[in-house]
């Protein structure tokens, strides 16, 4: 595929890529960004308490995080397209201090709320930036144990941020885990522009290289399309604010298609988002996502409301699966380079397509039960999230690996948004009709936990198929 832009400048040829170092910043970034989301769970309660919070206000201490997030992501690829990598990383992570400390010190919740928006907004350049770091440094055969050691991070965050936080909060109260969070990232604004490469495509970087109205119309259109769906979760979907919101992320989505066959230098190239392999990855991407944070959001539910375990034992319960996505992502990645991805995401949706079954049918049995087949999601997540980002850096052109990761990055956590807001909804009607399991394999408690099991495990039969069609080779 070719730049329809006459090609800019050559910049200076770059020197070597410290491959070690590298790796070692991007797994301290991931696993730092993804642990300031996951901590909030446990310390939700106490902030609320400080402040006197509605619930509704405690709400927005995830939502708000969220969406900025999801806003973001697909900007900071395209950004560091024109300005580099080292620059908009550099500058995610200062965001992302900045975001922590006031959140930190903030004396009421409106300013903690501000902090949470500062802090999603600094985060969702790490996932972005860091997987076309790994693009630009490491040859095709050599990139999949880069976006292993990526996925390390994720789990690792996901692993470590509630127990972390619970034990910090109870010593300290719960500001320092935001605190702490600053203290962890600040010398990787010292050491990230030593050792990220540049991978700028222009000598002399401008904004009107950038389409400013296509990134806004794109991000626009992602942030209300989430928000429409978290409100559909928490007041339904006949209310104005889910519908309208939903209606205008479309509008917004259809006026960024025209946007980008318009304007001679649009924010995404309109032959990507016509590029088969890019696209299916893309897909893909959505529906494992839709599928695992769904699962991950339903068991801890079930186990508290069904199992009637406290907040410590829901999150062992949980702990195997995030051990397995720190311990094999790194191994996934260096397989996808010999084995390709298309055999490996294949296994990894197979391998959850049946935990979730499994989970479908002992829904309301053995914590103890549940908790094993974690083991077996988490095992799932990190035999697909590796391989498909090399599968998406592969199909991606040099010129847009940039905007490429991002959009991928971006998909990927909407289709967990998208999947925690339909399985709600899910839940709740099953919970309210009060009839019998769909699952004639199931007996007992938590018939509406295991009808919900059974639509991702639908979801998880359309994701196998579409993977057929991901590249044998990167």
């Amino acid at each position: 595929m070719s730049d329809p832009l006459t090609a800019p400048p050559a910049v200076e040829e770059e020197p070597p890529v410290r491959v070690g170092l590298l790796l070692g910043v991007l797994l301290v970034a991931v696993a730092v960004a993804v642990l300031a989301n996951s901590m909030v769970l446990v310390l939700v309660p106490e902030i609320g308490r400080d402040f006197a919070a509605s619930p509704s206000g405690l709400a927005w201490v995830v939502t708000a995080f969220s969406l900025s997030f999801a806003v973001a992501t697909p900007l900071y690829g395209r950004i560091a397209d024109v300005f580099g990598v080292r620059r908009v990383f550099a500058v995610g992570i200062a965001i992302f201090l900045v975001g922590s400390v006031v959140a930190g010190l903030a004396p009421a919740i409106g300013l903690h709320l501000v902090g949470r928006v500062l802090q999603g907004l600094g985060s969702a350049a790490v996932p972005a930036l860091g997987s076309v770091a790994v693009a630009r440094s490491l040859p095709p055969g050599r990139r999949g144990f880069g976006f292993g050691i990526v996925g390390t991070g994720v789990g690792a965050g996901q692993a470590l941020g509630p127990p972390l936080a619970g034990f910090v909060a109870e010593l300290a109260g719960w500001r320092w885990p935001f605190l702490g969070a600053a203290l962890l990232v600040a010398p990787l604004l010292v050491i990230a522009p030593r050792v990220l490469p540049d991978g700028r495509q222009s000598a002399d970087p401008s904004w009107r290289q950038i389409d400013l109205v296509g990134g806004v119309l794109l991000g626009g259109a992602v942030g209300l399309g989430l928000f429409g769906l978290t409100r559909a979760q928490q007041v339904g979907l006949g209310a104005a604010s889910s519908w309208g919101a939903v209606l205008l992320a479309v509008l917004l989505a259809a006026g960024f298609a025209v946007r980008i066959r318009r304007t001679p230098r649009p924010f995404v190239p309109p032959a990507l988002l016509t590029h088969g392999p890019f696209v299916t990855a893309v897909a893909v991407g959505f529906l494992a996502m839709f599928c695992y944070l769904g699962t991950i959001l339903l068991v801890p539910l079930l186990v508290a409301t069904v199992n009637g375990l406290g907040v410590g034992h829901v999150g062992l319960v949980l702990l195997p699966g995030a051990l397995a996505v720190a311990a094999l992502s790194s191994a996934a990645g260096r397989l996808s380079d010999r084995l390709g991805p298309r055999r490996l995401v294949g296994i990894g949706l197979t391998l959850l397509l049946v935990a979730v079954a499994a989970l479908s049918t002992a829904a309301g049995g053995s914590a103890v039960l549940l908790s094993a087949v974690t083991f077996v999601v988490g095992v799932a997540l990190a035999s697909i999230t590796s391989p498909l980002i090399n599968a998406v850096a592969a199909a991606v052109p040099t010129e847009h690996a940039g905007v490429g990761l991002g959009i991928y990055q971006g998909a990927f956590f909407l289709g967990g948004g998208t999947g925690a807001a339909v399985l709600g909804a899910v839940l709740a009607a099953r919970t309210a009709g009060g009839a019998g399991s769909w699952n004639p394999l199931h007996d007992g408690a938590g018939a509406a936990f295991s009808d919900a099991l059974l639509v991702i495990a639908a979801v998880l039969v359309v994701a196998v198929a579409l993977s057929r069609r991901l590249p044998a080779r990167t």
